[in-house]
């Protein structure tokens, strides 16, 4: 159970990382709109996007699992003394596989999502569209 508690901060910030690099690909990567896109072309999206998120969170949570893993191993001792006992290499051991593992869990929790509501034809949220009131303030100046 500690594992839940410890990851819910993350949470957020994996979702806005999945939506800033949806953005982002359909931005720079993908040759044309979103919305001119085949279903399975917007799945590839965001499996890439979803993996990309899971990978920024395994990188972001990696020191701070590290050191809650190494206080539960030991009998006593605080934060500090575990930091300086495993130092910055300690810190990052085992980073590749973690990145591996949480990319993987996290391109498929966005891709079955995902492929559930093209099963069902639910609704997709259209690509987010500046607002109008910003479009005059730049067209403005």
């Amino acid at each position: 159970s500690s594992g839940i508690n410890a990851e819910w901060p993350l949470r957020p910030g994996k979702f806005a990382c999945f939506e800033k690099t949806v953005e982002a690909l359909y931005k720079y990567v993908v040759p044309k709109p979103r919305s001119d896109c085949s279903k399975g072309e917007q799945l590839v999206v965001t499996f890439i996007a979803g993996y990309i998120a899971g990978v920024f969170c395994a990188i972001v949570s990696h020191p701070a699992d590290s050191i809650v893993s190494k206080l539960n191993a030991s009998q006593g001792g605080g934060v500090g003394a575990v930091v300086k006992e495993l130092g910055m290499a300690g810190l990052w051991k085992g980073l590749g596989p973690r990145i591996i593992m949480i990319g993987t869990l996290t391109a498929l929790q966005w891709f079955i999502y995902d492929s559930v509501k093209v099963a069902f034809r639910l609704p997709r949220p259209p690509p987010p569209e500046m607002p109008e009131s910003l479009k005059r303030k730049l067209a403005a100046q």
